[in-house]
Parts: C-alpha cells; sequence; structure tokens
C-alpha cells in the first residue's frame, strides 16, 4: 500500500511547495529568467537523484534509452510553469488557480485517456465530468 500512496503524497507535497514558490516569484522578474535558474536547480538535483538511487549506472548510457518525451516534457513544463507564474501575476488566487487547472486537465484527460489509451469511458467518469464543470462554475462565482 505505501508503494501505492507515497508518489501521490510526493505529487501533492511537491505541489503545495511548488504553487507557493510559483505565486512568490517577484512581480519585476521575468519569469523565463527565474525559470533557467529553476531548471539548472532541477538538473543538479535529478543529476543527484539518478546517482543516489543508482550508484552503479552511467547517467549518458541512460541517455541513449530515452525517446521524445523528455525533450517534449521539458518544453510542456515551461509552458505548465510560466502559466502558473503569468497567471499569479495576473491576479488568480493560489487558491483558485490549481483548482481550475486541475479541474479543466481532469476534464481534458478522460477523453485523452479514451482516446489515445482506449481506457473505459463510464458513465461515472461523465458524470464526474459534469460535477469539475459545475465545481468550475461555483468556484469562480463573485
Amino acid at each position: 500500500m505505501f508503494a501505492y500512496l507515497w508518489p501521490i503524497a510526493l505529487v501533492v507535497l511537491s505541489n503545495v511547495v511548488y504553487q507557493i514558490c510559483a505565486k512568490s516569484v517577484p512581480e519585476g522578474v521575468n519569469p523565463f529568467a527565474s525559470l533557467t535558474v529553476t531548471y539548472l536547480i532541477g538538473a543538479v538535483a535529478s543529476a543527484a537523484l539518478f546517482f543516489f538511487t543508482n550508484p552503479c549506472g552511467g547517467l549518458f548510457k541512460e541517455f541513449g534509452k530515452i525517446n521524445w518525451s523528455p525533450f517534449m516534457l521539458g518544453v510542456v513544463i515551461v509552458g505548465l510553469e510560466a502559466g502558473f507564474i503569468y497567471a499569479y501575476k495576473a491576479g488568480w488566487q493560489i487558491s483558485t488557480a490549481s483548482i481550475v487547472q486541475s479541474a479543466v486537465l481532469a476534464v481534458a484527460l478522460i477523453f485523452v485517456g479514451f482516446l489515445l489509451y482506449h481506457e473505459t469511458l463510464t458513465w461515472n467518469k461523465l458524470v464526474g465530468v459534469g460535477v469539475c464543470l459545475i465545481g468550475l462554475v461555483i468556484i469562480n462565482l463573485k
């Protein structure tokens, strides 16, 4: 059970800290300058964690096994992070920006799962989409 739950706990904890950091980027700083520092630190941390979790492995040998996805992931992560920084600079509250994007993302991923990965599209998922959309309306009422 622990092996099933700890990754989600890591995602939630990391996302809480991530949102705090994204909201705390100083107003006058270009978001891409901030992200440059972010990714330099991320690269160092990733390399250190690679060697910690795989002390006998060769990093460059692992590079030979990758496909297109890490390259695209690098591009889309910049879009994700820049989007949040700009959203916070535009006035989004930390308590709603993440919820709104998560609800819209959940709806989109139900259809991505169905179309690309042939996951079952059930009535409870479709009702969940409706609940997400209703929740978006409610959370954005002023």
